[in-house]
């Protein structure tokens, strides 16, 4: 089957979306890049590694829930805009402080902090506004190049900054990262939305979250798909907290190796989002989140111990191959069964899982690695992916027998468009 990859782009709005979305997940990758960097450097502890993600991620935990009821009951539009111009201005804070060369570790975790409440609000609101630029027909489409956008850009983003920090110093990476929000400011800027209506609010914020919290538990498809994410989060996710360490340690390295490493890393994580996209209709997407499932465990496993460096790309690409259905397929299943009053509230939950879980199980990989070495640790974690593949087989083995029971088609099978997200 033939399929339109670029059909979103008849939306003007999407189109400026996206071009500013590129530019800017180029820079929030530079940043990244650097931050891990400065923070290894100065303090040569892989602990520090895991407390980085824990304050650039756990405020979006903590404020996720009111970033959900944000996006649901105020202009998303507005609130994107918001969240643009607050992080463009921790850039900037960002690029001062290291352009004077007068800081500290905390000073830069202090700044990852601020960065990480702004996602709270920024994740949900990014999520649920481009149902607002295409139309519905267009939708998987858009969703799909948006996946292949962030993949694109955390596979060119981190070469990029290894490049920087080496020639021209951290604080042009983030003064470049800086620069590259006023794309994604001028390009909501310039989109032409319907006008927002505000909706009487019945409940107060608490009784919002309340029924958020009460649908999932109600909607079991969703409430596994969210407790995997979780396990994953936790468990397994946070290897990319470690890369720096193969990277210097290891491979014995510079900020290249770094670089190189992410940006392989976001190669695989390209090319799982490219075959995820062309997946034939009809096709399981829960039985090939199982499968990467596996990939993913498969590829950590080969690349924990890996003595040769080709090779341990080879393996990092192959994990983050599998890597990929986890946020993807979790999030087009998640898509397609929310309810559209729930989908601010049910995304905050999403996000809160994925940035909130990450930093404590970062935490966690940090002082396990400090016990058992990191390439032990890595072993550990493509073991347990293992584990949750089993698990996600199990589901499918007992939903398919209760729908068998209960005489109704399997939902195993999705819609033709549902099929075509990644």
């Amino acid at each position: 089957m033939e399929i339109s990859t670029f059909n979103a782009f008849k939306s003007r709005n999407y189109r400026l979306f996206f071009i500013g979305q590129s530019v800017s997940l180029l820079g929030t990758w530079m940043q990244k890049t650097a931050v891990s960097w400065i923070v290894y450097t100065l303090t040569h502890s892989k602990l520090m590694l895991g407390v980085t993600l824990f304050a650039t991620m756990f405020p979006s935990f903590l404020f996720s829930f009111l970033g959900g009821v944000a996006s649901d009951r105020y202009s998303r539009y507005k609130l994107l805009l918001l969240t643009q111009v607050a992080s463009m201005v921790q850039a900037l804070m960002l690029t001062v402080l290291v352009f004077f060369k007068h800081y500290t570790v905390w000073e830069i975790l202090a700044l990852s902090v601020v960065l990480g409440i702004i996602n709270a609000f920024d994740v949900p609101a990014r999520q649920s506004l481009v149902y607002e630029m295409v139309p519905l027909k267009d939708l998987p489409n858009a969703l799909a190049l948006n996946s292949s956008m962030a993949n694109l850009s955390r596979l060119i983003g981190p070469g990029i900054a290894g490049i920087v920090i080496e020639k021209f110093g951290n604080d042009i990476c983030f003064g470049l990262n800086s620069l590259s929000f006023l794309a994604v400011i001028i390009s909501l800027l310039l989109m032409k939305l319907p006008r927002f209506i505000s909706r009487p609010q019945t409940k107060n914020v608490l009784g919002q979250v309340k029924d958020g919290l009460v649908y999932i538990r109600r909607t079991p498809e969703i409430a596994f798909v969210l407790a995997m994410l979780a396990l994953m989060s936790i468990f397994v996710l946070p290897f990319s907290t470690l890369i720096p360490v193969y990277a210097k340690d290891i491979f014995h390295g510079t900020a290249s190796t770094f670089g190189v490493i992410d940006s392989i890393i976001g190669l695989g994580a390209f090319s799982g989002a490219i075959f995820l996209a062309s997946l034939k209709p009809g096709i399981s997407l829960r039985t090939v989140l199982a499968v990467n499932t596996f990939v993913f465990g498969a590829g950590l496993l080969l690349f924990s111990h890996a003595g040769s460096y080709p090779l341990a790309l080879v393996f990092a690409a192959i994990a983050a191959f599998g890597m990929m259905s986890q946020f993807t397929v979790s999030n087009t299943l998640i898509q397609t069964t929310v309810d559209p009053s729930m989908r601010g509230r049910v995304f905050s939950i999403y996000a809160m899982v994925i940035f909130g879980l990450q930093p404590l199980g970062g935490l966690l990989i940090g002082f396990v690695s400090q016990h058992i070495g990191v390439q032990n640790t890595v072993l550990t974690e493509g073991l347990i992916a293992m584990l949750i593949g089993f698990l996600h087989i199990r589901f499918l083995k007992r939903n398919s027998i209760k729908k068998r029971k209960e005489g109704v088609p399997s939902l195993e099978k999705q819609p033709d468009e549902v099929a075509l997200i990644a």
